[in-house]
């Protein structure tokens, strides 16, 4: 199927999978065991105007997103934001399973605090192949905060709810942040491993002909190489090394400068574009910023 089916609010999600009416416009969560018609939507592409968080549990099968498709497991949790495109998950729910999503529109949250951070938590542009997995204990801290947004807009809604409930997914997404760096810490073999390919990765590219033909390897380009999504990249070599992926192509092209400027005769205009800038100037103040001198002076000290 070549459409997209656009979700634009919790009532489209609703009416599509023939749920009861939400109780709450901006916020809704839903027991997968509750959702028998999602099969229904297995290989159709969606996007939708919502976050979206979800934890499966003893539940079986893919979904995809972007250019992979991921097998979940028991405790895995994945993160949507709005205008992302994903494709139905091929489900098998039995009664043992457990799982939720929680829905919620970004006016919820667009006067709070959370509103304006949100796009701190990289986890909403990994990978779903990046996804979360979560122990069992893990898994009921944040399903217990999951039912208390869950109560509070279910009961009698006061002046204090919308704050409450945009409290408790604030919470969610601290826990998660925690959560991701425990998983990356368990995983150190497996980062070095990455870290590694990703210093390979540096190498072959400024021995050919890439940088005069692309410029400089953005982190989105690294990425892709490793089959990694941007943020995770990032947020991976920051927990091993103490420095982002951007910090790293940086220093790199700031070491192969150092070593053009005192093993060449080459102009300080013809390393900059060997090395994949537009513009000397570019150049010049990337490196004066992280050696503190010019290239002609560092040349002319050395």
């Amino acid at each position: 199927m070549s459409d997209i089916l656009h979700i634009a609010s919790i009532t489209d999600f609703t009416t599509i999978l023939e749920l009861p009416a939400p109780k709450h416009p901006l916020v809704s969560v839903f027991n997968l065991k509750d959702m028998p018609h999602l099969v229904e939507y297995n290989d159709i592409r969606y996007t939708s105007d919502l976050y979206m968080i979800s934890l499966k549990d003893g539940i079986t099968g893919t979904i995809n997103y972007g250019r992979n498709s991921y097998d979940f497991s028991d405790g895995t949790m994945v993160f949507m934001k709005p205008n992302q495109v994903m494709s139905g998950a091929k489900e098998e729910i039995s009664a043992d399973s457990k799982g939720w999503v929680l829905l919620f529109h970004p006016d919820l949250i667009r006067k709070s605090e959370l509103g304006k951070t949100i796009s701190t938590y990289g986890f909403f542009d990994y990978e779903v192949h990046e996804a979360l997995h979560l122990s069992d204990e893990e898994q009921q801290t944040v399903t217990e905060l999951i039912k208390k947004i869950e109560k509070e807009y279910s009961q009698n809604i006061d002046k204090h709810s919308q704050k409450l409930i945009v409290s408790n997914i604030e919470l969610i997404l601290d826990y998660c942040m925690r959560y991701y760096d425990r998983q990356f810490y368990v995983r150190t073999n497996l980062n070095q491993d990455h870290v590694s390919e990703f210093e390979q990765l540096l190498k072959d590219y400024f021995t050919s002909e890439k940088p005069s033909e692309l410029g400089l390897p953005s982190v989105k380009y690294c990425g892709e190489q490793l089959n990694m999504s941007p943020n995770y990249l990032s947020d991976l070599l920051k927990k091993e090394t103490g420095k982002n992926a951007k910090d790293h192509i940086y220093a790199f092209v700031v070491n192969k400068a150092k070593m053009n400027l005192l093993g060449t005769t080459h102009s300080v205009s013809e390393i900059a574009y060997n090395l994949g800038f537009d513009y000397p100037q570019h150049f010049s103040k990337l490196f004066k910023s992280k050696t503190g001198v010019t290239p002609v002076q560092y040349r002319s000290q050395n």
